[in-house]
């Protein structure tokens, strides 16, 4: 709303004009505050119905979007289960590659290039660390002498025939009790044929060590141990190793630890005796070698990389007298200065004196009466 403001005309005395002209003054103010009064309210008349509308469009909105839900749910209640998992289904088949997108599982070829990029030189750069720290590594160790072996050095020991657990039972009459422990022994000894010997290793002066100066990555020469060593358990003479007469042999192989040798210069022993009853149940065990000792001139052994035609040396223990149709335990132990066998508290030389210490093959010939 606009006014039109009128001017009067002043009296002609002085003081009547400047009354008349602060009258006129108090006036207009009065008139101007009225206007911006008037302007506010035309404003909020102006802004609030804005406002009353936006929200009547938004309920309606709200409302059809309910209606609509509404509609879909009854619309899928009242499809029958097969069209309700086809739907699923093309649910399925457009996440996984939308065709008017050209999206597969919610995600561009842009932006499966880009993941796939950042991807590959990831875990490129983490193969190639890996391989610098491995690379490092063999930098500083040796493949012909280990670093560490404090943890091993008493060595650990082996028997042949396999059993898996140390009871060799069998019968002398039937030779399928007993067949496949000679079929073991067998094989095992292929290695240490006397020909074979002869061609790949030297002959050694028993009684001192076989120390092969020069560097570390030259072949080394290794000692012979022939077959024929083990005389009446070589299985040349009895192929059956005594099992068909209920007078077994059992061989006891040291395994190889790179660097060892015998402390003090004396060889290591095997000692047979019965563990647990009647000592008489063994009445006689025969070794060979004779001296039932592994001789010093197989040792240093210098690793498979540089002795590699290294055969270790071994012991048979032939039970020519074992009273029959029971068992008996035995226990062979090997002896000599820096041999741990009877220690039981630490879990990491137990290991190896029970290796070393426990062995129990239990013996039950069986007469043929």
């Amino acid at each position: 709303m606009r006014r039109q403001l009128r001017s009067r005309r002043a009296p002609a005395s002085p003081y009547g004009y400047r009354y008349r002209l602060d009258d006129q003054d108090e006036v207009n103010q009065n008139y101007l505050a009225d206007e911006e009064e008037e302007a506010e309210e035309e404003a909020r008349v102006m802004v609030v119905p804005d406002l009353e509308e936006e929200e009547e469009e938004e309920e309606e909105e709200e409302e059809e979007e309910l209606e609509e839900e509404e509609k879909e749910e009854e619309k899928g209640q009242g499809e029958p289960a097969g069209n309700a998992w086809w739907r699923r289904l093309q649910i399925v088949n457009e996440y996984l590659w939308d065709p008017e997108k050209r999206m597969s599982l919610a995600r561009t070829g842009q932006s499966w290039s880009l993941i796939l990029v950042i991807y590959f030189f990831f875990y490129a750069s983490l193969a190639a660390v890996i391989t610098l720290c491995m690379y490092t590594l063999f930098l500083t160790i040796s493949p012909y002498m280990p670093t560490f072996t404090e943890r091993v050095k008493p060595p650990g020991v082996m028997i042949r025939p396999f059993a898996h657990s140390l009871n060799f039972n069998f019968n002398v009459s039937e030779p399928d009790t007993w067949q496949h422990y000679v079929i073991s022994l067998n094989g095992f000894l292929q290695g240490y044929n006397d020909s074979l010997q002869e061609e790949m290793n030297v002959d050694c002066p028993p009684g001192q060590y076989f120390i092969q100066d020069g560097d570390e990555d030259e072949d080394k020469k290794a000692c012979q141990f022939k077959r024929s060593f083990l005389k009446n358990c070589s299985g040349l003479e009895d192929p059956t190793f005594g099992y068909s007469t209920g007078q077994p042999c059992i061989l006891l192989k040291m395994n190889r630890i790179v660097g060892f040798r015998p402390e003090l210069g004396d060889p290591v022993k095997v000692s047979c005796k019965v563990q647990r009853g009647d000592e008489n149940d063994i009445r006689s065990i025969n070794y060979y070698p004779e001296s039932a000792s592994f001789d010093l001139r197989y040792y240093p052994y210098y690793g498979k990389l540089t002795h590699v035609n290294y055969t270790s040396p071994l012991v048979a223990m032939h039970f020519t007298d074992v009273v029959k149709n029971q068992a008996v335990p035995v226990q062979c132990q090997l002896k000599g200065k820096g041999i741990i066998n009877d220690v039981i508290n630490d879990r990491f030389v137990e290991s190896t004196a029970a290796a070393l210490g426990n062995l129990l093959p239990a013996f039950q010939p069986l007469s043929t009466e």
